[in-house]
C-alpha cells in the first residue's frame, strides 16, 4: 500500500532509494508549503521498474489536486508548521468541446477521394435518366391509383439507390428484424450527418416520404424523380412552409404511408447529434403512429457534409431499433426516448447536446 504524509519543505526533490523509492514531490509551484512523500512497500525489481514509471502520472495528480475545484486557481500558502492540506480525490478532467475528437480524427482528404466523388455522382446521375424516364411513363397510373403511397415510383428509387451506392460502398443494417411491415405507418426519425443518408435509407426497403427542402426538388433530374415519388417538401426558416409539411406529413400517415424525418433539421458538419425538433413527433403522437428510430453511422465519415466533394472510402452501418408507442404519451417522451436510441449505438463523443438544436436552413 501507498502511505503518504507531509512535511514542510521550499525546494522541488525527488528522491528514489534503492531499497525504499520514494518520492517528494514540492508544491512551491503549487502555492503549497509542503511536500508529499509516497513511499511503497518493498517490491520486486520488476516491480520496482514498473512503479518508477507511475511516478510522473503521481506528480500530475498532485498537481491536479492542488486547485480549489472552482475556478482553477491555486490555494495560497499556508504559514510554516500548520497541518498539510485535507487530501482530495481527484475529479476527472471535463470532456472536450462536442464533435471535437470527432474531427481530430478525421482522415486526411486525398486525390482519390475526390476523384472516387466525382465518379459517384456521374454514375448515379447517369443511372437516374432512364429511371426518370420510367417514372415519367407509370405517373399517370400512379396518380390515379396510388396517389398517397407510389409505391412503383419509391421502388425505382430503391433501384437508383442501390445501384449508385453499390460499387462504392457497403451499407450493413442491424436490427433488420425491428422494421415494421411495409404497409404500416410509422414516423422514421435519424440522425442527419452527410449528403448520403438518402441513400443509405433507401436500403431498408421501406415506402417512406422524407423531408426536404424545397430547393431540392429543383435539381435536375434527382430533384424532379423526388416530386413525382410524392416526398414533402419544406422551406426550413418559413413557419408557414412548416405548418403545411407537418399537416401533408399527417395526411400522409392517414393513407397508410410511413414518412421519415430528421428532427436535427440538417446535416451535422461535425457529425455530432444536435437536439431534436419537436415537429416529427408531434405529427406522430397526433396520428397515433409507432416512432421507429434509426441510426445512421458511418455516412458523415465517407461524405462530410459541406464536402460533398469529397468520398472517402468505407461502409456505412444503420441500426433499426425498437419502435416506439405513441398513444398516450406526449411528443416530449416521445422525443426523448427516441433520441436516447439513436444515441445508444453512436459513440459517446458524437452525441451532443440535446438543447442545441439547429435554426438554419443549411
Amino acid at each position: 500500500m501507498l502511505k503518504a504524509f507531509g512535511a514542510p519543505s521550499s525546494g522541488l526533490q525527488a528522491r528514489v532509494s534503492a531499497n525504499r523509492p520514494s518520492l517528494a514531490i514540492s508544491s512551491r509551484r503549487l502555492g503549497l508549503s509542503h511536500r508529499i512523500f509516497i513511499q511503497p512497500s518493498p517490491l520486486s525489481r520488476a516491480e520496482d521498474a514498473a512503479s518508477c514509471q507511475l511516478l510522473p502520472r503521481a506528480a500530475a495528480s498532485v498537481a491536479l489536486n492542488a486547485g480549489d475545484g472552482s475556478d482553477g486557481a491555486y490555494p495560497q500558502p499556508q504559514a510554516s508548521g500548520s497541518s498539510p492540506p485535507a487530501q482530495s480525490h481527484t475529479q476527472p478532467p471535463a470532456p472536450a468541446a462536442a464533435g471535437a475528437s470527432a474531427v481530430a480524427q478525421e482522415a486526411p482528404i486525398t486525390f482519390f477521394d475526390k476523384v472516387r466523388a466525382v465518379l459517384f455522382f456521374a454514375w448515379s446521375f447517369a443511372l437516374s435518366i432512364p429511371l426518370f424516364v420510367s417514372m415519367i411513363t407509370m405517373a399517370p397510373a400512379v396518380m390515379a391509383l396510388d396517389k398517397y403511397k407510389r409505391l412503383a415510383q419509391h421502388w425505382v428509387n430503391n433501384v437508383w439507390a442501390k445501384v449508385s451506392t453499390s460499387l462504392f460502398y457497403p451499407v450493413e443494417i442491424t436490427g433488420r428484424e425491428n422494421l415494421p411491415p411495409s404497409d404500416r405507418a410509422v414516423v422514421y426519425v435519424a440522425n442527419h450527418q452527410s449528403f448520403l443518408d438518402i441513400y443509405s435509407l433507401f436500403h431498408l426497403n421501406r415506402p417512406f416520404k422524407f423531408i426536404s427542402k424545397t430547393s431540392n426538388f429543383l435539381i435536375p433530374i434527382i430533384g424532379w424523380s423526388m416530386f413525382l415519388t410524392g416526398h414533402v417538401g419544406i422551406k426550413r426558416l418559413d413557419r408557414r412552409s412548416q405548418l403545411e409539411c407537418l399537416k401533408a406529413c399527417g395526411e400522409l400517415l392517414s393513407q397508410g404511408a410511413p414518412v421519415l424525418f430528421f428532427p436535427e433539421g440538417t446535416r451535422s458538419k461535425s457529425r455530432v447529434m444536435a437536439g431534436f425538433k419537436k415537429g416529427a413527433f408531434s405529427v406522430a403522437t397526433k396520428a397515433g403512429v409507432d416512432v421507429v428510430p434509426v441510426t445512421l453511422i458511418g455516412t458523415g465519415d465517407l461524405m462530410p457534409s459541406g464536402s460533398e466533394g469529397v468520398l472517402r472510402g468505407g461502409k456505412v452501418r444503420i441500426v433499426v431499433h425498437k419502435p416506439i408507442p405513441t398513444k398516450g404519451r406526449n411528443a416530449d417522451q416521445v422525443l426523448k426516448e427516441a433520441r436516447d436510441a439513436i444515441a445508444s449505438s453512436l459513440p459517446p463523443e458524437l452525441v451532443g447536446d440535446p438543447n442545441s438544436v439547429s435554426n438554419t436552413d443549411e
